[in-house]
């Protein structure tokens, strides 16, 4: 039986009678009417075939917020005192609907239109047309693959990062000054680091790396002149500026081990090799996976070395996808096409995110 003083924390179900519940209904399925009609009215003046005159979506904001509130106040009509804890977290649920879902169902018809920027003509609906020249676009499928080496060269950045905290949580010398030094790259940003590395010290005529190349015999050192070390400078830079991160998480998953647990290990009879994996490396499994996945979130957006040190080039050679979409965007002006291409990335993205995650748990929690 509970005391007195829980009862402070227990709400119980408020007696609603039919017509109050009746009135939230009333409130919850008519503001959602007004913001329906008013996006059928905004649309069909924006085709032309009424006279209304409708420049923007104003008028459908105004009718959102309103179902907002009238959503608030039917929760506490509807459900009394348990209504009242569903106002805590509706004004985020309302926020994540007009800032994702909408912007998504306007994405989608954008996507089966052609629009370009360029064109007088605006926005014309070219139905399955963009799907069908995605089909047959060469370059999206390079960026594509490309994408798979990008985020393949993870497990590396993984290894390096883990051995830098292996030595960052050792007793060496300086160790502090050490720790800073190494988060230095994560200071600055992408586009910094393409100005500094790519587009200065990797230039071919008078950057400091391409005379040290010539010095030691590489007669035309070009790093960005054909696909394969292309690629591999791109990788290089990024992941000189996010193995810091991946290495302040592993360092301080390492921190939070206890040292008994290797000193047992220890007398046990068990070697240091044996030690990290029999019991060091079993222990960071769950901050491993953080720091990867995190990880593989930033790279699947990398764009910014890439428009900056080769714009794609070689011939798209290292070309992300989301930099390959910036250039529809920007050269091409092509906004119907670029976003049939982010949608089906997002698509492509939320499907790999999912099976990694899936397959990560049944491999840490074998289910028999």
């Amino acid at each position: 039986m509970a005391e007195e003083g829980d009862l402070l924390h227990v709400v119980t179900d408020d007696e609603i009678s039919p017509r109050r519940a009746a009135l939230g209904r009333v409130l919850v399925w008519g503001s959602a009417g007004i913001v329906a009609i008013s996006f059928l009215v905004v649309w069909i003046a924006k085709q032309g075939t009424i006279g209304l005159d409708a420049p923007n979506w104003r008028p459908v904001l105004y009718a959102y917020l309103f179902f907002g509130i009238c959503l608030g106040v039917a929760q506490v009509v509807q459900r009394g005192e348990q209504g009242k804890r569903t106002l805590f977290i509706l004004p985020a649920v309302l926020f994540v609907i007009a800032m994702v879902i909408f912007p998504l169902i306007f994405a989608l018809g954008i996507a089966f239109s052609d629009w370009n920027l360029a064109s007088p003509e605006g926005r014309q609906f070219n139905g399955w047309d963009n799907v069908r020249q995605m089909w047959g676009d060469p370059f999206y499928w390079n960026a594509l693959k490309n994408m798979v080496y990008y985020t393949a060269a993870i497990l590396v950045e993984y290894a390096i990062a883990f051995g830098l905290a292996l030595i960052l949580a050792s007793e060496i010398r300086a160790r502090k000054f050490f720790r800073v030094a190494f988060l230095m790259p994560l200071m600055l940003s992408p586009v910094a680091v393409s100005w500094m590395v790519g587009k200065s010290m990797l230039e071919i005529r008078f950057g400091p790396l391409a005379r040290l190349a010539r010095w030691l015999g590489w007669e035309s050192p070009s790093f960005f002149g054909s696909p394969e070390v292309a690629r591999f400078m791109i990788m290089a830079m990024d992941a000189w500026t996010f193995i810091p991160f991946m290495m302040i998480m592993l360092l301080a998953g390492l921190q939070a081990i206890p040292r008994e647990l290797n000193e047992a290990a220890e007398v046990d009879g068990a070697g240091k090799w044996r030690s990290f994996w029999e019991v060091t490396f079993p222990l960071m499994l769950p901050v491993s996976i953080t720091a990867i996945l995190i990880r593989i979130i930033f790279k699947l957006k990398l764009a910014d070395i890439i428009i900056n040190v080769t714009a794609g080039g070689p011939g798209g050679a290292t070309d992300s996808v989301t930099s390959f979409i910036f250039r529809e965007y920007r050269d091409r002006s092509n906004v119907g096409y670029g976003t049939l291409l982010a949608i089906v990335y997002l698509v492509l993205i939320v499907i790999a995110i999912t099976v990694f995650m899936k397959a990560v748990d049944r491999w840490m929690n074998p289910r028999y």
